[in-house]
């Protein structure tokens, strides 16, 4: 690990925390579209060989992203909470969505380099590395959207493509 502020300085990353947040927020976006592509009633009542309908992984999904990326930002921890009041209405859904984007902007851009090697235990049970920690959420959202393609597609309602985030 570094010895010095100096040392740290002229080591170069593969990639930097602001195109880690780009990337993430990328894929945010998709899976954001992916939400709006859901016929409504579907949305909540809809699953496949046992899953769980769209909107529990939707609400997994913002549970971990603003409160995670806070806790990392801050020091604070809070409990792992995936159930939000909605009403059944997506619309709901998406503004908790919205809400977690801002706070992956604001929290995030708060983060230094100098953490991402740093321990911390998410949600005071996850014991990683910060950077960890992030490339979990981010999986965890890719692994979650594969699911809503598969249900789409079931559904007979083209996906948004992949490749436009």
């Amino acid at each position: 690990m570094y010895k010095t502020i100096a040392e740290m300085k002229t080591v170069r990353s593969v990639i930097t925390p602001s195109e880690l947040l780009e990337h993430w927020q990328g894929h945010r976006t998709l899976t954001r579209r992916l939400i709006k592509a859901f016929p409504e009633e579907a949305f909540f009542t809809y699953s496949i060989g046992g899953m769980r309908p769209f909107v529990e992984m939707t609400m997994e999904l913002i549970g971990i992203a603003g409160p995670g990326i806070q806790q990392i930002a801050t020091g604070l921890s809070v409990p792992l909470n995936e159930h939000f009041e909605h009403g059944n209405k997506k619309s709901a859904i998406l503004e908790l969505w919205d809400h977690a984007t801002v706070q992956i902007d604001y929290y995030g851009s708060q983060i230094g380099l100098e953490r991402f090697h740093e321990s911390i235990k998410t949600f005071g049970e996850y014991e990683s590395k910060v950077y960890e920690a992030i490339l979990y959420f981010i999986d965890n959202e890719i692994h979650h959207r594969g699911q809503g393609y598969v249900y789409l597609r079931s559904l007979g309602v083209e996906p948004p493509a992949f490749l436009e985030r």
